[in-house]
């Protein structure tokens, strides 16, 4: 399924990707949506400056705002078809 979802995907990326996804707070989600929620996740703390936002006091809607592009340029570089927008980033976790 994540192959699908990001087919260019780094191997690295992709297992911490797939940990998340099967943590206990996505398990009980259907996998579709337990794999996009780990995916936007992973993207937004490791691949944008999501958290030094935060730490330079931006609360988590401000912060998230800001690095919707970065993580749509990280989901393009890796062949995913779907996006990331403002009203889906307010459900995702992380």
């Amino acid at each position: 399924m994540l192959r699908a979802l990001l087919p260019r995907v780094p191997y690295i990326d992709a297992e911490a990707i797939l940990d998340s996804a099967l943590a206990g707070h996505l398990r009980h989600l259907p996998p579709s949506i337990a794999v996009w929620q780990a995916t936007t996740s992973h993207i937004r703390h490791q691949h944008t400056d999501y958290d030094s936002l935060l730490d330079e006091g931006y609360d988590r809607d401000a912060a998230r705002f800001f690095v919707i592009d970065d993580m749509n340029m990280v989901l393009e570089t890796w062949g995913s078809g779907r996006r990331v927008e403002e009203k889906d980033d307010e459900l995702s976790s992380g």
